[in-house]
């Protein structure tokens, strides 16, 4: 067994112990450095990544491998990668990049396949001067989209 095939054995081993937690990234580097990248349905705590580390750690020998390790939540404001992640952001706000245009509107529905957007527009009223706001929605597949970002409102 490689040495990323027993660390990913015992990364998945210790996700296991917790369903809510997924992985996000996982690299290892010629010189051994193990980097963890976890996100949960309701977030990421110290504890967990201690927790995490502690199960990887416990179970590797540092006399065959000098490694250094890393376990992380994703940081705020790093793109979604995966379907859980715009499922678990739901009713949050993101800025998708999808296409040629990019949208900041509230994520309301995120299935297998797609997500829907809804926002507020300004446009010109269809009859007589003006403008007038109206409501758009707008459903946008996993694989038209180039970047999407959880928009942090310190309101």
């Amino acid at each position: 067994m490689t040495f990323k095939e027993q660390v990913s054995k015992l990364l998945n081993d210790a996700l296991s112990e917790k369903p809510d937690m997924f992985l996000i990234d996982l690299s290892i580097s010629d010189t051994y450095k193990i980097i963890v990248t976890l996100d949960a349905d309701n977030g990421v705590n110290l504890q967990d990544c201690i927790d995490i580390s502690r199960s990887i750690e416990n179970n590797l020998d540092r006399e065959e491998h000098d490694y250094a390790l890393e376990v992380a939540s994703v940081g705020v404001g790093s793109p979604l990668k995966l379907v859980r992640q715009y499922q678990k952001n739901v009713g949050r706000t993101l800025i998708v990049k999808a296409n040629d245009e990019t949208i900041e509107a509230e994520l309301i529905e995120a299935n297998d396949e797609y997500i829907v957007l809804s926002w507020s527009a300004r446009e010109p009223k269809k009859i007589g001067k003006g403008k007038e706001t109206v409501q758009k929605r707008q459903e946008i597949s996993y694989s038209d989209i180039k970047q999407a970002v959880v928009t942090v409102n310190f309101n």
